[in-house]
Parts: structure tokens; C-alpha cells; sequence
């Protein structure tokens, strides 16, 4: 498996002067975007890298190199860092240096375009040749493949830190996990923020998102939200660890109660959510997501919990109750199938993940519907592995077969806002945020079967 950890570059001049960056030199870091970086290196200082790319833009290059001082000062050495044109941010010519406010004004209608339909903005660029189209956000996810296509084979097995960009950064994201470019702005890459992606090969074999913009270690608990955000967020949590999880044993629909360090993991997970105004909370109506809730909840007693039949875990059907070995045994190649082809498993006497899909769906966007009429700002909802995994394919208008794409850690917190309502296409601010259970950058949650 090849770990690839992906970090934005810190705050730079132009970020707080709300300005169009792209792939202007211009902008240079702040002094929080220094520190914030220097946080980052310490974040990562106890990982072995293999390689390290960089943009040769100064703002994700000078990132870089205070990260590689850390590392240097932690471990004693460090591989060299490698610049990649391929690594560039989003080239927006028209735009670059002027005021978001001002793109906004002197181009209305392309930026509405930008928000909307992203990979249909078209900007039309003269040179010596005549006039040419450009479409920035394609140009960039075939930039982006580029990349993994010529980095990848390099470092089979290793561990690799890419420092870059809001934007390539998505692309990179994007185009590993297939996410299209009409939903560019459905992921979000925060100053500081760590990713990690696990490849079982190239591009093209699986991956799994292990995390998605971790921010705790420059002081944010959760991303912040972004300028103008009118919407809800709703913070989806995994319940605590069971005996089962622990055993590997399939739980499906069978209403196993949380271990001791299930319980403690929903304690950390109220501890970390402390500080956050939650105005709702809902849960799966079995016992392991309510407790889950209930602690979390003991910080914040004004809530009422929810139940939801619909967030309930896959009916595993006959594997209920069995370990992998078992069902291989009684139902030989069906787990290798469920591996690989999730979709197209029925579980015996059980469901299908799209059967899962229609229910827990149901229950998300009456969720966000409910929310947004009572104009409620930030909830919780407490469900299980499949049925998260199930709604982040939703979020990213992935189909059910990109099930496996996503880590679900017991206790993990995911974060998904709705900034232009709740019609509007959901942003996945952050996922499986494990750090406060104690496992540093990565996720060292029980993996367990469902």
C-alpha cells in the first residue's frame, strides 16, 4: 500500500486579502501561515517519508520547507523536497490578483458559472496563435492525473507528503477517488489541512480516503466555515467501538451494545465536540449509535436525541453474528465479492447497498430539510460504517460501487456543510477526523467488520 499525505500550504497574503491566487508568485506567507506550518511539520515530524513534492509556487514551497525543517529536527533527516509543475494551482489567468468582490462584479455571470457548474467555466485567452479556449477546472484534473500517473509507480509501497493547493489539491483527491469535475467545490482543503490517501497500486486500482482536512493541529477544531456560509452543518459520527468490532465479527442489524472503548472513544468525541454549538442531534435508533449520542450529548444537555430508523447498519442478513472465516466457509467468494463489487452483493436474507442507499438518504435530506426550515445551524448524526460510507458516496454524487472508498474510524467525526441550502450540492469539509482519539495524523481505530 502506498500512504500519501496531502497538505495545503499555510496562509498566505492573498488569502487574507481575499484575493484570486491561482498561479501568480506573488503571494507569499503570512506569519500565521508560518507558524501554522511549523504546527503541521510538528504534526507530522514522526512519519518516515519516503519523497516529498512540492508546487514550486513560494507559498506551498516555503511550506515545504519549514515542514522539512521539523521533520529534520525530529528524525534527523529528511528526503530532499521535489518540485512538480504538476503540482501548480488552478490556472485562472482572467482573475488573478484581483479581489474575489471584484470578480464577482466585473464577472458576474462566469462566476456564477464557477460556483454552479464548475467544469463548465471557459475562459478565452489570447496569445501570438489567435484566441484559445481555456476550461480551468478540467485542465486541472487532467494535471492532477498526470501526476498520480507519473508519481504512483515511483513508491509502490512507500510513504509520500505532497504539499499544494486548495485547488490541486482537490483535483488530486478528485481524480484518485473519481469524484467528477462538476463537483469541484464539493471537497474543501483548508491552510495546514492533512489528507491521507492509501493506494493498493496505481490510478485506477482501489484507494480509500482515510481522512480528509484534519485542521487540529494548527488549533482549529473543525474546519472553519467559509465567508457567507448561510447553511447547516450537519457532523456525522461513527459509534464507539463494540466487541464485535473488535472480534471482527459481522454486526449488521443485531443490536450489539459498546465495549468499555467504544464508551471511551464517544467520551473523547464529546470532549473534542465540547466547545461546538450543536443545536440538534440524531442517531440511528440502535443501542450502539444512541449511546454513542448520549455521551456526546452530556456536554450539551439542552439537546433532545432523534431516532432514525433510517440510519440503521446494512441487514448483513445470514453473515450476522459470524466471523470472516465462517461466512467464507458457508458462502464461498461472497466476501471477496462484497470487497470488490459491493453493489452487487445481496446479503442473504439481508439487503443490498442499494436498499441501504434509499433509506439512510431519505433520512439525511430530511434531516438537512428539517434543519434548514427551523433554521437550525450545526447538528450531530450518529449512524454506522456502511451506512456512512453509504451517505459520503452520496455527498460526492459517487455511485454505491465507491463504497470502499471511505475509512470510517469508531468515534471518527466527518463534517458536511450545505452552503447554499438545502438543495444545493453538500461540501465535505473534513472526514474521519480520529485525532482525538489518540492515534496522532492517522486513524489507529479498530478497521472491524461492520
Amino acid at each position: 500500500m502506498t500512504k500519501v499525505i496531502i497538505v495545503r500550504h499555510g496562509q498566505s497574503s492573498y488569502n487574507t486579502e481575499r484575493r484570486i491566487q491561482g498561479r501568480t508568485d506573488a503571494s507569499q506567507l503570512t506569519q500565521k501561515g508560518q507558524n501554522d506550518a511549523t504546527k503541521l511539520g510538528q504534526a507530522l515530524s514522526n512519519i518516515a517519508f519516503n519523497a516529498i513534492y512540492s508546487s514550486p509556487l513560494q507559498r506551498a514551497k516555503q511550506t515545504a520547507e519549514i515542514i522539512h525543517h521539523q521533520l529534520v529536527n525530529a528524525r534527523g533527516k529528511a528526503a530532499v523536497i521535489q518540485t512538480s509543475d504538476k503540482l501548480l494551482e488552478i490556472d485562472l489567468p482572467l482573475w488573478e490578483r484581483m479581489l474575489t468582490s471584484e470578480v464577482k462584479e466585473k464577472y458576474a455571470e462566469d462566476y456564477k458559472t464557477w460556483h454552479e457548474h464548475p467544469d463548465e467555466l471557459r475562459m478565452l485567452l489570447e496569445d501570438a496563435q489567435g484566441t484559445k479556449e481555456h476550461f480551468p477546472v478540467v485542465s486541472l484534473y487532467a494535471q492532477a492525473k498526470e501526476f498520480w500517473q507519473e508519481t504512483l509507480p515511483h513508491h509502490q509501497g512507500e510513504t509520500i507528503l505532497i504539499v499544494g493547493h486548495n485547488g490541486i489539491n482537490r483535483a488530486l483527491i478528485s481524480t484518485a477517488l473519481g469524484v467528477p469535475p462538476s463537483r469541484y467545490h464539493s471537497i474543501q482543503q483548508s491552510n495546514c489541512g492533512i489528507t491521507i490517501l492509501n493506494f493498493a497500486g496505481g490510478l485506477g486500482d482501489a484507494v480509500q480516503l482515510e481522512s480528509l482536512n484534519q485542521t487540529q493541529h494548527t488549533g482549529e477544531i473543525l474546519p472553519s466555515l467559509r465567508p457567507g456560509h448561510e447553511g447547516v452543518r450537519l457532523l456525522l459520527v461513527r459509534h464507539g467501538e463494540t466487541e464485535w468490532n473488535r472480534q471482527t465479527r459481522f454486526q449488521g442489524q443485531i443490536d450489539v451494545p459498546l465495549n468499555d472503548n467504544g464508551r471511551n472513544q464517544a467520551q473523547k468525541a464529546g470532549e473534542f465536540l465540547k466547545d461546538v454549538a450543536i443545536d440538534f442531534a440524531v442517531s440511528s435508533s440502535m443501542q450502539r449509535p444512541k449511546e454513542t449520542a448520549e455521551i456526546i450529548l452530556q456536554h450539551h444537555p439542552q439537546i433532545n436525541l432523534e431516532l432514525q430508523d433510517g440510519l440503521r447498519e446494512i441487514s448483513h442478513g445470514l453473515w450476522e453474528g459470524k466471523l470472516e472465516v465462517e461466512i467464507e466457509q458457508e458462502f464461498p467468494g461472497e466476501l471477496e465479492r462484497w470487497r470488490t463489487v459491493p453493489a452487487e452483493v445481496q446479503m442473504p436474507e439481508g439487503e443490498n447497498l442499494q436498499q441501504v442507499w434509499e433509506r439512510s438518504v431519505a433520512a439525511w435530506q430530511a434531516i438537512v430539510q428539517a434543519a434548514a426550515k427551523s433554521e437550525l445551524k450545526t447538528g450531530i448524526v450518529v449512524a454506522h460504517d456502511a451506512t456512512n460510507k453509504t451517505l459520503l458516496c452520496h455527498i460526492l454524487g459517487l455511485p454505491a460501487d465507491n463504497f470502499w472508498n471511505f475509512r470510517q474510524g469508531n468515534g471518527a467525526v466527518s463534517v458536511i456543510d450545505y452552503p447554499s441550502g438545502p438543495d444545493g450540492l453538500p461540501v465535505l469539509q473534513a472526514m474521519n477526523i480520529t485525532t482525538h482519539l489518540g492515534g496522532g495524523v492517522f486513524d489507529k481505530t479498530a478497521a472491524g467488520a461492520l
